[in-house]
């Protein structure tokens, strides 16, 4: 059902010869559309907005200092935003108190902006619970969505979709 409903989906993509089969469910908006607003406030106190970055793609991923599979994916997420110049990278911080954020990146030391939401929300992206990535094409198009923390592998064959 169109608008807020939710349906299955099933992704296979293809890197390096390794076939990847994703099963994952969906907000009947997200995948195929532009992406919803968004905004978020670094932790460096500058503002980065979604709808600004057209024309490069986009990597949003849903993290908390909580969470402890975030905490396994930060330095593959790290790594990729490293090794990939051509792709901005975004942590859309959710569910957290600015301390517990800080404390967090002070371990983690992201190479891209991380920090709260200050436009839009995560529910529009059909957020269920963190860790969740999006992928988003540099024409502001939702091409994909990874629920649960992403391993080296599976992050290059998404980003792969985007560039």
């Amino acid at each position: 059902a169109a608008g807020g409903g939710v349906v299955g989906g099933l992704l296979s993509i293809s890197a390096g010869g390794v076939s990847h089969r994703v099963s994952h469910k969906v907000s009947a908006g997200a995948i195929g559309r532009p992406a919803p607003e968004l905004a978020l406030l670094s932790l460096a106190g500058r503002e980065y907005d979604l709808a600004s970055l057209r024309g490069k793609p986009v990597v949003v991923n849903f993290w908390a200092s909580w969470c402890v599979p975030c905490r396994q994916e930060a330095q593959v997420l790290n790594a990729a935003a490293r090794a990939t110049p051509g792709v901005q990278f975004l942590g859309a911080d959710i569910q957290d108190s600015d301390a517990a954020a800080r404390s967090y990146q002070a371990e983690f030391q992201s190479p891209y902006p991380v920090g709260p939401i200050v436009r839009g929300s995560y529910l529009r992206f059909g957020v269920i619970a963190p860790p969740e990535t999006y992928f988003i094409d540099s024409d502001g198009k939702v091409v994909a969505r990874f629920l649960g923390p992403l391993n080296p592998t599976r992050l290059a064959a998404y980003l792969a979709s985007i560039q």
